[in-house]
């Protein structure tokens, strides 16, 4: 007895996936196998490599004409990641397996019915348990990655053979790889994956000599989520200090680190073995890269590009005024929204980039303008040319900018080791966690909108106005410079924004006009040590 075969698989666009509900029949007539659906050429390849899976699983496809539909058939279906859905709806629409319609299919197929982990199984199993479809099951190699999401229970399979038997099917043979199968049974349940230490390779800021005023302005900008522009000659470590930034930020949050592994894995990135990695990413793309390098891009549906890779991190351009100036002004939007929306014929996909971004620049584009004059070899024109590479408009939206100054020979030598990563991360998780607490109750009360947990994501009335506001006396620098013409409305509240991570690394219960005026020469370049 036949009837309608159905069971479940995933769709990816972006990080959000939609639920596929296979459906499988058979009809009395001559042998055939359509598919439904809007699939791609990957998938209506399946047709074939289904076939010979399931003859090499002893257990062969019907004989008849097999329909199978992929629902919603509004919704493009990409890629190999549906063969086990397939091929289990199939064999349900002829009684011979039980139980799929539960579970979530996601693995390809071998011609010789192993099973093959797909490069987006963190993404698809994610999108499985948000859409409240917690049951997956996986090629046995995905099993590890499966089990990062939380909730998910997971079956792994090496071979479809396995799989049948588990649902109730009879395969003729033995299985064909009894050594390498492995199974996770129902009652495993969802099972917590370790965490990766956060800072166990960071390099330290110990071996960053002198440069007080830098290492200052990246403790503020770690504590406080903010951006930072990095300005001053070769060699005066501006490298350095950016990519030590990543070892004094606070670990990632669970969901974070989830979205992170998903995005990663969108770009053929496999995650550490059995671990979720809550360590900041640190991207650092080259000068050369195109805007969709940089943002995202590709044919078909666009492909995450280096802002929503490090998300959760830091996106370092070195040399940012040799990046091409359209690609630094898409910058724009992510910077703004925390997310970038991309769009393609084939729709628009949206990724996650809450990223802190760090631009190093030279003075001018000899690299020796020291400011007095001595030592450049540009025209005022050249170094005019070479400022405006760096829009106004991007810059404003830069918090902290200041000048790394050369180090000095007593820094190299005579003094003694600087502050180290440890110390450094200790005061920034301080002040993070009592940001957190604040604009989490702040949230509750429906001051803030709900996920904003740093400083620098806090809406600009709310620093303005209510129970959270900077008080106006302490806010007195800030509006005068507004008043004279330094400030736009969008950098005075960058500025407050910073006062109040200033007020947190205190330790103080709100900022005063020291955190203000602090704030201040952080965002205008002021260039004496502090």
């Amino acid at each position: 007895m036949t009837g309608i075969g159905r069971t479940r698989s995933i769709s990816l666009a972006g990080l959000r996936g939609d639920v596929v509900d296979v459906e499988a029949d058979i009809a009395q007539s001559l042998p055939g196998f359509t598919l439904l659906g809007l699939p791609d050429q990957a998938l209506q390849e399946s047709r074939d490599r289904i076939r010979s899976a399931a003859r090499n699983a002893g257990l062969p496809l019907t004989r008849r004409h097999l329909t199978v539909n992929l629902l919603p058939a509004g919704v493009q279906k990409r890629g190999a990641a549906h063969d086990l859905a397939i091929v289990l709806a199939a064999y349900a629409a002829a009684g011979q397996v039980r139980g799929v319609h539960g579970p979530v299919f996601l693995a390809e197929l071998g011609l010789d019915g192993t099973l093959h982990r797909t490069p987006e199984t963190v993404a698809m199993v994610l999108a499985a348990v948000d859409a409240g479809h917690p049951r997956v099951v996986v090629a046995a190699a995905a099993v590890e990655e499966a089990r990062l999401v939380p909730g998910a229970e997971v079956r792994g399979f090496a071979h479809l053979h396995e799989v049948i038997l588990a649902f109730g099917g009879r395969p003729e043979g033995p299985p064909p790889v009894p050594d390498a199968a492995r199974v996770l049974g129902a009652g495993d349940g969802p099972q917590e994956a370790e965490e990766t230490d956060p800072h166990r390779a960071a390099p330290d800021l110990s071996e960053v000599a002198g440069q007080a005023q830098a290492r200052f302005a990246l403790e503020v900008a770690a504590a406080g989520g903010h951006h930072l522009l990095l300005s001053g000659p070769p060699g005066a470590g501006k490298t350095m200090l950016a990519e030590r930034l990543p070892g004094i930020l606070p670990p990632l949050d669970r969901r974070t680190a989830l979205e992170t592994a998903a995005l990663r894995s969108l770009r053929r990135l496999r995650p550490a073995a059995g671990a979720l990695d809550r360590t900041p990413p640190f991207e650092a793309p080259h000068h050369s890269a195109s805007m969709s390098a940089l943002v995202g891009g590709g044919s078909g549906l666009a492909r995450p590009g280096a802002v929503s890779l490090a998300h959760g991190g830091v996106l370092f351009l070195d040399e940012a005024p040799e990046f091409d100036r359209r690609a630094l002004e898409a910058l724009r939007q992510p910077l703004e929204a925390g997310e970038v929306v991309l769009h393609r014929a084939q729709g628009a996909v949206t990724y996650p980039a809450r990223f802190q971004l760090v631009l190093a620049a030279n003075p001018c584009p000899c690299g020796l303008d020291d400011g007095t004059g001595h030592r450049c070899r540009c025209t005022s024109l050249q170094r005019r040319r070479y400022a405006e590479r760096l829009s106004g408009p991007l810059l404003d939206r830069v918090d902290v900018q200041v000048t790394v100054r050369p180090v000095e020979a007593r820094h190299l030598t005579g003094a003694p080791a600087a502050e180290p990563t440890a110390a450094v991360a200790a005061r920034v998780r301080a002040a993070v966690e009592r940001q957190r607490g604040r604009w989490e109750a702040a949230a509750a009360a429906g001051l803030v909108p709900p996920g904003v947990l740093r400083n620098a994501h806090v809406p600009a009335p709310a620093l303005r106005h209510g129970p959270h506001a900077v008080p106006a006396a302490a806010r007195g620098a800030a509006d005068a410079a507004v008043d004279a013409g330094e400030l736009s409305a969008r950098g005075h509240a960058r500025v407050l924004r910073l006062a109040w991570t200033l007020a947190d690394l205190r330790g103080a219960a709100r900022p005063a006009d020291q955190d203000v005026e602090t704030a201040l020469q952080l965002r205008t370049r002021h260039e004496e040590d502090r």
